[in-house]
């Protein structure tokens, strides 16, 4: 049966797999960051599906106070950066999504050297969301109609300023996920949690929506085998 081409993951639940097994708030983070996704990204190899896209940090994130964020990206600053070389060699390229220009200038920094170094890689595109918001997101993108004014509407051959007219093609090239097709299959993870809350609003039009009540850090490639075999029993008829 057909496997999913792109697969997102809404990464909740490390907190409260913390929580319930009474060790420290950031211990489900960096089991995620070490064990959980490490997992995830090579059955995907395994199985041959090219884009895995996780969300690690919400624009709403920051409302978590200063220095919860601060904690949080030292123990990026640790963790990620040892996967760096490990991933290449697999073969696995690194994409991002969400507006970088927020973060630490070091993180910012990280992110571009590992994109860059990874470039030629095609295994597997492995994304991550970062700083990302779907509404956040869109915005962008219409600002970025906004600050181009007329000339992103002109006439290539006639060199006249046309009327607003944008296609549904063209402005998901103004997206972050211009580089990527939209998912297949969404899944999210955590408890009694059926929200999307903002992930990939444009994206998901006719996205698989899948929703489990296991925490992130205990999502593993047989929890990802269930949802895939979920996705392959519904009808991807794309509203025909």
């Amino acid at each position: 049966m057909k496997l999913p081409q792109h697969i997102a993951i809404i990464c909740d639940g490390n907190r409260r797999w913390a929580k319930t097994k009474h060790l420290p708030e950031f211990s489900g983070h960096k089991y995620a960051v070490e064990t959980t996704t490490e997992n995830l990204v090579d059955h995907c190899l395994k199985l041959n599906i090219p884009y895995l896209t996780l969300w690690f940090f919400s624009t709403e994130n920051w409302h978590r106070g200063q220095a919860w964020v601060t904690k949080y990206f030292n123990l990026f600053r640790q963790l990620i950066p040892k996967a760096t070389d490990k991933y290449i060699k697999k073969g696995v390229r690194l994409n991002t999504i969400g507006d970088l220009t927020k973060l630490p200038r070091d993180v910012q920094k990280f992110f571009n050297n590992w994109k860059d170094k990874s470039k030629t890689n095609h295994k597997i595109t492995l994304t991550i969301a970062f700083n990302y918001g779907g509404r956040d997101e869109i915005l962008r993108a219409v600002n970025k109609i906004l600050e181009k004014g007329p000339s992103l509407f002109t006439d290539k051959v006639t060199d006249k300023v046309g009327p607003c007219h944008l296609s549904e093609a063209e402005f998901s090239q103004l997206l972050d996920t211009h580089n990527l097709p939209d998912p297949d299959l969404l899944i999210r993870t955590a408890k009694n949690n059926t929200r999307l809350s903002g992930f990939m609003l444009w994206q998901i039009a006719y996205t698989q929506l899948y929703f489990i009540n296991t925490l992130f850090p205990d999502f593993t490639p047989k929890e990802l085998d269930k949802a895939i075999s979920w996705y392959q029993t519904q009808t991807q008829n794309l509203g025909k």
